[in-house]
């Protein structure tokens, strides 16, 4: 008999306490313990507070689009299926791939990281050698059945909420004077020198690819949706849920860093560079409160963070490699299922480029560590560019069929202008990232910054060449809801 299950078979056995903590897990990472101290020393806290607040009403806008979808069509296709059902099958195939090689790129990105943070420990030790072991550990989370990857992912997420919220405790308490150093005034930092807006526009374009490249992983919702219990009523809960706990933690994060923290103290620049846990703004604010054991104590937390980010999105990319494979768009090994429904091929193919990683080995953690954020980055932003325009085509097509909004089992608020903001505001973000580089004619650095546009445009065009596709017609595509048995 076949050791393989069926693909309709996968379980559905995450609730709406594991769809919270996968999607907290995977945007809760590096971006917040250290590059958001790079931010505030780039355009100030009033401008590096703009931009998360910016940022997060687009995500805001794409969670409830992304509701509307996942609960009419529940599935861990997501972005694929949405993109070839609403848009077009080529859009969807190359959406779907550029989803993958998102997420399995972020766990390299991960690991890289991890070799930075464990030579606080050891830092004669090789960072090979941690990348391999937080690398095995997390392909043996995501080998388990969801049910216990769901536990484990939750796990690992409480501890980062917990250190957020005491961060955000003693942050707030110090703001108050209560820890606060005698004769320093709670908002100095804010009219200080060129605060609170440094760098004018152009800082504040730069900083929201950072920006969104911290949100990252709250449509992970949207994959974990096709092993979802009830999915019609989990998924609008999580999602109003992560929206707003995940916007909390950035937001007051920002605000504190910004009001405790002189933007232009040079430990804020280095922090989302630098091998030194010492420099995250995190721990510079622990040692102002006269915490001495700080950097230790953020040390364990980050890797925590690291080992939940680069969890959620191997989880994540498995998925959508699966799904392609399930529905023709992949290789048909990826489509297999183990006795415990899960698809082992697509994890053993996303390992595989998780392990980009030991690429420091022969170039250099510094510079691998930036080109894989940047491909990261601009991924996601096209990733958050589908979910807008599949959920703007959705709705018309769907009234355009007689269908009713009432008959949706959860309807997103603010259409047609939460799209097309949604859209507005990444099309911004993606083209004016890094203008500056083109016009002065630096072509490494565009490239590193720009290359996932064309990888992504190459992956579409080709599957139009091979099967000619077209834009499907709003009387065309198809809306019925999908089967959630």
């Amino acid at each position: 008999m076949s050791d393989t299950l069926r693909p309709e078979q996968l379980q559905r056995k995450l609730g709406a306490r594991h769809l919270n903590m996968i999607a907290i897990g995977g945007s809760i990472g590096t971006g917040l313990f250290l590059a958001s101290g790079s931010t505030i020393a780039t355009a100030g806290p009033g401008g590096a507070l703009l931009a998360y607040g910016l940022i997060g009403i687009m995500i805001y806008f794409l969670m409830t689009s992304l509701g509307e979808l996942a609960t009419h069509t529940p599935t861990s296709g997501a972005f694929f299926t949405y993109g070839s059902r609403y848009v077009s099958h080529g859009f969807g195939f190359a959406l779907g791939w550029n989803y993958w090689y998102n997420w399995a790129i972020t766990v390299a990105f991960e690991l890289v990281a991890v070799q930075f943070i464990m030579k606080f420990w050891f830092p004669d030790l090789p960072g090979f050698y941690w990348s391999a072991l937080f690398l095995a550990i997390i392909f043996a989370i995501n080998a388990m059945t969801v049910k216990g990857f769901g536990e484990a992912e939750f796990w690992f997420s409480m501890v980062k909420v917990i250190a957020i919220v005491v961060f955000i405790i003693i942050g707030l308490a110090m703001i108050g004077k209560i820890m606060l150093t005698p004769g320093e005034a709670a908002f100095g930092n804010w009219t200080y020198g060129e605060a609170p807006f440094v760098g004018g526009l152009q800082a504040m374009i730069g900083i929201a690819m950072i920006a969104g490249f911290s949100f990252q992983g709250t449509e992970m919702v949207g994959v974990a949706a096709g092993e979802s219990k009830n999915p019609r009523k989990t998924i609008p809960l999580a999602i109003k849920q992560i929206f707003w706990r995940i916007l909390l933690f950035y937001i007051v994060c920002i605000f504190i860093i910004g009001t405790l923290i002189a933007y232009d103290d040079p430990r804020l620049l280095q922090a989302a560079a630098s091998e030194d846990i010492a420099l995250s703004p995190f721990t510079l604010l622990y040692e102002k409160a006269g915490l001495a054991f700080a950097a230790g104590v953020m040390n364990a937390v980050i890797l925590t963070a690291i080992l939940s980010a680069g969890n959620s999105g191997m989880y994540s990319s498995t998925r959508m490699l699966f799904d392609m494979a399930r529905e023709g768009r992949a290789p048909h090994w990826f489509s297999r299922l183990d006795r415990r429904g899960v698809p082992m091929n697509a994890l053993y193919a996303t390992t595989a480029i998780a392990a980009f990683c030991f690429l420091t080995t022969f170039i250099g953690e510094q510079e691998v560590f930036n080109w894989l954020l940047n491909m990261s980055g601009m991924c996601g932003f096209i990733v958050w560019l589908g979910i807008a325009i599949s959920h703007y085509r959705f709705r018309k097509g769907y009234l355009a069929q007689g269908y009713k909004l009432d008959d949706l089992a959860y309807r997103a608020k603010f259409f047609p202008f939460a799209p097309w903001f949604a859209f507005t505001l990444c099309v911004i973000v993606v083209f004016g990232q890094n203008y500056q580089a083109v016009l002065d004619g630096k072509w490494l650095s565009v490239l590193s910054t720009y290359i996932s546009i064309p990888l992504f445009l190459v992956i579409w065009f080709g599957y139009k060449l091979k099967r000619p596709s077209h834009l499907i017609s709003y009387q065309e595509m198809d809306v019925k809801p999908m089967h959630q048995d």
